[in-house]
């Protein structure tokens, strides 16, 4: 074929970026369900809500989605997995998402095998249950059971999922890419004050409402607050306004904002 007319070249791409789109879209009726008690999004309004769903759609298009261990993913699944993962990049879009393409679902916690080196320099392999993991440039490895009975205040997609973007510059430490006008030095002073404040309050034993596990290592901490970012904001607005101001900057959401209005629409 020597060539073709522009408008033909021109309504074939639109045809086929149609086409794309409707086989991306995710039913009214499969959503609803697949979303229904989500309290992570619960206080985003209309049109949030339809922008969420395209956007799961198009990661569902994208990503592929394995139940292993005898697991069967039906639709209403993969849309309450993929509804979850896109929340915290609502406001970022998919492409921070572009280098991993799939996410393996077990029935229940798995087992993983990891080698830690001790002061001495001796190499020792530990087993470890977990309910979901990140490999860098991997897949996101999650358990069913956790995502269907989660924790109060827990929710292990977007904790794996923060972990995703902390590895956009790589290895996992609590400092994803930052955006244009984001201070790193702010960034940083705020989390390693929050941080070291968390771990002097469990070393008093002082309870504290935010998950302790954030306690483990600054790539936890930005885990879990990011989990309380979008699970619980008055928690994380009343424990570490700091942390939450960095997180509103990153995330470009502010899901403390949200519960306000609908709180205040109650009263």
């Amino acid at each position: 074929m020597l060539g073709q007319h522009p408008r033909l070249v021109l309504g074939l791409s639109r045809r086929w970026a149609a086409a794309r789109l409707r086989r991306s879209r995710i039913p009214f009726g499969i959503w609803h369900q697949a979303t229904a008690g989500l309290g992570a999004l619960g206080h985003l309004d209309a049109v949030g809500r339809a922008r969420l769903r395209a956007l799961a759609g198009r990661f569902l298009r994208d990503k592929a989605l394995t139940g292993v261990g005898g697991l069967r993913l039906d639709e209403v699944m993969r849309v309450h997995i993929a509804a979850q993962a896109c929340l915290p990049v609502l406001e970022l879009g998919l492409g921070w998402y572009d280098d991993w393409y799939e996410v393996v679902v077990y029935p229940d916690s798995f087992l993983v095998e990891h080698e830690e080196v001790d002061e001495a320099g001796v190499v020792h392999r530990r087993r470890r249950s977990l309910a979901g993991e990140a490999w860098g440039r991997g897949p996101l490895v999650l358990a069913w059971a956790e995502i269907e009975n989660p924790p109060h205040g827990g929710n292990v997609i977007l904790h794996e999922c923060a972990h995703k973007l902390d590895m956009r510059n790589g290895a996992a430490n609590g400092f994803p890419p930052l955006h244009r006008g984001m201070s790193r030095e702010a960034w940083t002073r705020t989390f390693s004050e929050a941080f070291d404040h968390m771990r002097y309050r469990l070393a008093h034993h002082h309870a504290t409402p935010i998950d302790p596990y954030g306690a483990e290592s600054p790539a936890e901490f930005f885990a879990v607050l990011s989990e309380t970012f979008f699970e619980a904001p008055e928690v994380l607005v009343a424990e570490c306004p700091a942390v939450y101001g960095q997180l509103k900057l990153f995330y470009r959401q502010d899901p403390a904002r949200r519960t306000r209005r609908v709180h205040h629409g109650n009263g």
